[in-house]
């Protein structure tokens, strides 16, 4: 009798132990106090990283709109001084047509300077005596624009004789070069549109003058030393007019087969 009531309680520990133990293994794992607390600081942080990263997007849009209202402002400014170029190498290459113009169109007929009305021409000397560098340099570039050749040449030399550092010389020199060419005396103006190259490297005839060096050397019929001279003012003044009318004579000596 005793050893059976043992082996009933013995039975119903057992029992006991195992309901204890099935109680466990069924409980959730959300229950758990840690395991909530973990999915709590996991949810914190996944909301944090959204934050972080809205942020980190609006920061990058806000610098991007930045960035392009500036480049819209240095374009703009680009677009400004794009103009302003533009309008002065136009106006460079109006001012310089019209007086080549006017020189070429009476290239074949020198002797229309005596018709030409205007100012009396000197009889030698400075066309204005007593006047500066400046007021010389006007007269004589007039004499030149009114076809007064013969006139122009001399007034020229003998403004590089009498202000030979002034800060025009190289223009005098170039338009003496100019007044020989159009009256043909080419072996002279080749003469003077070299001095203006070798005289004044920085002059900003130099380009003008290579053009007239390469001119020259055509009707001289100097053909080699034209091309070269014509190639110099297209590889180193491509955007000018000058490099554009030297073009257009390589194109002539092409078409002719020099």
């Amino acid at each position: 009798m005793k050893h059976t009531i043992k082996l009933s309680l013995q039975a119903a520990l057992v029992i006991a132990g195992v309901a204890t133990l099935s109680g466990c293994v069924t409980t959730p794992p959300e229950a758990d106090p840690t395991v909530q607390k973990l999915n709590e600081l996991d949810s914190r942080l996944l909301r944090l990283e959204r934050v972080l990263a809205n942020q980190s997007l609006l920061d990058l849009s806000q610098r991007i709109e930045a960035a392009q209202a500036e480049t819209r402002v240095l374009r703009g400014q680009i677009d400004e001084l794009q103009h302003s170029v533009n309008q002065s190498q136009t106006q460079q290459r109006e001012m310089y047509g019209d007086v080549d113009r006017r020189l070429s169109a009476l290239e074949g007929n020198p002797g229309s300077a005596a018709a030409a009305g205007g100012a009396t021409p000197p009889a030698g000397g400075l066309p204005i005596p007593q006047g500066d560098d400046r007021a010389n340099y006007q007269a004589a570039f007039d004499l030149l624009k009114d076809a007064k050749y013969p006139e122009a040449i001399n007034a020229f030399k003998q403004y590089l004789s009498s202000f030979p550092t002034s800060a025009l010389a190289d223009n005098a020199q170039y338009w003496l070069g100019e007044a020989h060419y159009v009256t043909k005396q080419y072996p002279d103006a080749l003469r003077d549109f070299r001095t203006v190259v070798e005289k004044y490297p920085e002059s900003r005839k130099i380009p003008d003058a290579l053009l007239k060096i390469g001119y020259c050397n055509y009707e001289l019929k100097n053909f080699a030393e034209a091309r070269s001279s014509l190639s110099q003012v297209v590889q180193r003044f491509g955007d000018t007019t000058a490099a554009r009318l030297a073009s257009q004579r390589l194109a002539k000596l092409d078409s002719e087969g020099r």
